[in-house]
């Protein structure tokens, strides 16, 4: 099994002329590796119900761990309910933060994402992974390396010094038009956000839809300057 402790740096190839383009190779070979102790950490964005879909190929039981802030918008957790029904053996997890929205209130004054966006997510998301991924040797990300410029060097195989885990992403060679037309002829469930302007969904205050620009990522804390949650920095 590669472990984070003994990493070595090396290339990770699989074949990427598949269907998929090399993602169930990649998944494969992360299972054999890792079996019941992968996770995944999955937002329910498209790439996430793309992705879910290709573990359910190999892997019906597999851990899905969706980080619940409690700031999401209501269509992703009705997404959500629709991939428990279509994927029943799945082990779909909403993980919660330790404070509530009224305790990280109380603690740090009212909307905090307003006021410090990047504690706000360490206390509703990060911090959760942590909890999460603590003992874990391997986890499961939807990352694709169109999707911004800070995710273009992302490999299938990855040392995530973050969370002392070893990453792994499928779907890095993936396009955009690519993971809609793979939803679409599995007519996979997806959160319909995405077809009002959201290419990337996160919890609800402080996520617009896109500005045309071509980032994918630009209504995601717009103005802020702020394009990540910490989850991959």
């Amino acid at each position: 099994m590669l472990k984070f402790d003994t990493w070595k740096e090396q290339e990770f190839t699989f074949p990427e002329d598949s269907e998929t383009k090399g993602s169930l190779e990649v998944l494969k070979w992360a299972y054999e590796q890792y079996g019941d102790a992968l996770v995944y950490a999955c937002s329910f964005g498209i790439e996430g119900s793309v992705l879910v879909d290709l573990v359910s190929r190999v892997k019906p039981d597999a851990r899905v761990v969706f980080l619940d802030t409690g700031l999401h918008f209501k269509e992703t957790y009705e997404v959500i309910e629709k991939a428990k029904k279509r994927y029943p053996e799945m082990k779909i997890e909403m993980k919660k933060p330790s404070l509530s929205l009224l305790e990280q209130a109380e603690k740090h004054g009212s909307e905090l994402w307003k006021r410090e966006p990047n504690l706000c997510c360490y206390i509703r998301k990060v911090a959760p992974l942590e909890e999460t991924l603590d003992g874990a040797p391997a986890w499961l990300s939807g990352l694709r390396r169109e999707q911004s410029a800070g995710r273009s060097n992302v490999q299938y195989v990855n040392k995530d010094e973050r969370f002392k885990s070893v990453k792994i992403c499928p779907l890095i060679h993936w396009t955009w038009k690519e993971i809609w037309r793979y939803a679409y002829k599995q007519n996979l469930p997806y959160n319909p956000l995405h077809d009002q302007g959201y290419p990337s969904i996160g919890c609800e205050p402080c996520t617009l839809p896109a500005d045309g620009s071509g980032d994918s990522r630009s209504g995601r804390w717009s103005g802020q300057g702020k394009t990540e949650c910490g989850l991959h920095e």
